[in-house]
Order: C-alpha cells, then sequence, then structure tokens
C-alpha cells in the first residue's frame, strides 16, 4: 500500500459483495475467501473523516502562505483508525480517476507509515519510495526532500495520507528533525494531510513547542471504542446482513450485542475479526450459522482477550454462582 501502484490497485478493486437476492448460492471456497476479507461497514469514524477531509481540501484549495489545516485520526489500537485513512484515500483516489480527461496521470493521494525510530532522513525517503523517486545513500535530506516537493508538487498530490505517526517521537534529537521536516513538508507542498495514531493526544507527538504547532493545526476525529447502545446494534445488524452462512438466523448478532461490545471492548477492528473467524469456523464445521456457544470459543487480539476473560472469570466465581 506504500507505493502509488499498490495503493491504486488497492483503490480499483473491487470490494467484497455480500450475497444478493437470486444469486446462485457460492461453493464454500468462494465464501471462505468472502468472509476473510468482508465487507466494511461505515462507522461513525469513517463518515467523519471523509466529511471533514473534504471539507479541508477545499478550504485549502487557494491557501499559499501557511500550511493547510489538517486533520488526526487517533484512538485505541483496533479501533479501525486505519481502515478510516484507507476508505477515505480511496474514495479520493476514485473520485479524481472519474473526471479526470484522458492522458490526466496525476496522483491524488499519497499514502505514508512512519518507520520506526523516524529520522527526517528515513521519513523523507519512504515519501520518495511511494512515487518511485530514486534515493541513494549518498543523498542529503535536503536533497531527497527537494526531490520530493519537486515530484509531489508535479504529480498534483492533494491528499497526504500519514499512518502510524505516534511513532515519531520529538523528544528525541532525531524525532525532533523528523517532526521539524514533517512541519516543513506541510508547507511545500499544497496538500491536505491527515495524520492517523494511536492515542496521539497522549503520547510524544503533542508534546513540546512542536507537538504544540501539530495540535493548533490539526481538527482530531477519536475512533473510540463504540458505545454500547442502539448503534451498535445497527453496526451488527449491517454485518449480520453482509454474511453468506447458509443456516444463519438473521438477527442473533444484534441480540448479543451486550456480549459482543464487552468481548471486544467495542473496539471495531477486533468486532470485525472475530465475526469474520466465526462466519469462517462454522463454514468449515458445516453448522453455516453464528452462536454465542461458537463465539466463545474463539480467541481474539490479545488486547480484547485481556479486557473480556477476567471479567468472565469473575462472574462465574461470583458467589452464589
Amino acid at each position: 500500500m506504500t507505493t502509488f501502484d499498490a495503493f491504486a490497485r488497492f483503490a480499483h478493486a473491487a470490494p467484497p459483495t455480500p450475497p444478493q437476492p437470486g444469486q446462485a448460492p457460492r461453493s464454500a471456497e468462494e465464501r471462505l475467501a468472502y468472509h476473510s476479507q468482508f465487507v466494511t461497514v461505515r462507522t461513525p469514524a469513517i463518515e467523519s473523516l471523509a466529511r471533514q477531509v473534504r471539507t479541508l481540501m477545499i478550504l485549502g484549495q487557494h491557501q499559499q502562505a501557511t500550511a493547510r489545516p489538517s486533520l488526526i485520526v487517533t484512538g485505541p489500537a483496533t479501533t479501525g483508525k486505519t481502515t478510516a485513512l484507507l476508505q477515505v484515500g480511496r474514495t479520493c483516489h476514485l473520485a479524481h480517476t472519474r473526471r479526470a480527461a484522458p492522458g490526466d496521470d496525476r496522483v491524488p493521494v499519497a499514502y505514508v507509515l512512519v518507520p520506526p525510530g523516524a529520522t527526517a532522513k528515513t521519513l523523507a525517503a519512504e515519501f520518495a519510495r511511494y512515487l518511485g523517486i530514486p534515493v541513494t545513500g549518498r543523498m542529503t535530506t535536503a536533497q531527497i526532500t527537494t526531490a520530493v516537493c519537486h515530484t509531489y508538487t508535479a504529480a498534483g498530490v492533494t491528499l497526504v495520507l500519514i499512518d502510524e505517526i505516534h511513532r515519531l517521537n520529538p523528544r528525541t534529537s532525531s524525532g525532533a528533525e523528523a517532526a521539524d521536516w514533517l512541519k516543513d513538508l506541510t508547507e511545500r507542498i499544497g496538500a491536505t494531510f491527515v495524520y492517523a495514531g494511536i492515542d496521539v493526544t497522549t503520547s510524544a507527538v503533542f508534546s513540546g513547542v512542536r507537538g504544540a504547532q501539530l495540535a493548533g493545526r490539526a481538527s482530531l476525529i477519536d475512533c473510540g471504542a463504540l458505545p454500547a447502545r442502539a448503534g451498535h446494534r445497527e453496526l451488527l445488524a449491517a454485518l449480520e446482513g453482509a454474511l453468506d452462512l447458509t443456516a444463519h438466523r438473521p438477527g442473533i448478532l444484534p441480540r448479543l450485542a451486550p456480549y459482543l461490545h464487552e468481548r471486544t471492548a467495542g473496539r471495531i477492528g477486533s468486532l470485525s475479526r472475530l465475526i469474520r473467524q466465526a462466519a469462517i469456523e462454522a463454514i468449515c464445521d458445516g453448522t453455516e450459522r453464528i452462536t454465542k456457544t461458537l463465539l466463545d470459543t474463539i480467541a481474539l487480539d490479545h488486547l480484547a482477550e485481556e479486557h473480556y476473560r477476567p471479567r468472565a472469570l469473575a462472574r462465574r466465581t461470583r458467589p452464589g454462582r
């Protein structure tokens, strides 16, 4: 995903298609492949990010004097930050493709991962790699930066998505240089910048003078845990409606909403994984339906298990049980 060719393939790839009325039944192999990918539901974070990105891109379209306003997508792990970022990037890429005249080879979206222990030079190299800009070991950071700014401007990049921003640590000398480099880049490239990272507001990214500069330019979108209310049931109904199982009874997942919320701590990434794994298990064992018994047998990511198992054990060992 961190090169333009890979991102373009992702953007143009047909999304997984739920079963349609009147459609011939798919084979078990086809349904296993479908559930391994599965659909992406429009969470509140995706909706908010899409709306704000559109607004900020218009707002900054003719701004020249200073860096354009930016966005930061923050939240705990497995809450859908990267998914939201990629879905908005895909939408922007496809919108440009639909409007583009024949021969228009502009690049509307760039997607870059902050490398671990990022320095100004390694971060600059990641930006260069996305558009295939040649970089040699002898090049200075300034030389790479000049090439990046020239190429991104010539390519017409209008949206820059920067993931794993929490890896940037302005408290170290190399991290401070990387933060300064990124600030300089936002002033030299005419694009809207969107950052995503784990709990950014409590990380080093927002600390000190450099953090204040970023916070002063960026709006925040919180990809927190999903609330345990009616909206959670609606999301479960959407996920259930996308299942391709021959014996699953509609309404089971929404009725299990309190259990599923506690089981996954309200994290969309953990919830999606749980349902996908359960669907695959149901196909493999021939039951073709998801039940609470089946869901309880599935081991989730460590964060979700650490949240749920102690609570389940406490209920089982409560006096009188």
